[in-house]
């Protein structure tokens, strides 16, 4: 199973950086404009908009993936 460290921008509402745990962070997250967001895991049941299929995809390619986290629905 694989781990992803997690930022998050700044500046746009829900802009997300997933990095595997094993990858050296993109160059362009920087502390000034991200915020480190915590840690998640491939299945990623509890953050909305992060598709593990799509991230190891991105991560093939690109070392990382950028997604647009969702807000959950109100009850």
């Amino acid at each position: 199973m694989r781990s992803y460290n997690l930022f998050r921008l700044k500046s746009d509402e829900g802009l997300c950086c997933a990095v595997p745990e094993s990858h050296v962070v993109p160059r362009f997250v920087t502390g000034g404009r991200w915020s480190f967001g915590g840690k998640v895991d491939e299945h990623a049941v509890g953050t909305p908009g992060f598709d593990g299929k799509a991230a190891a995809t991105s991560v093939r390619f690109n070392g990382f993936y950028l997604f647009q986290a969702m807000d959950r629905p109100a009850n």
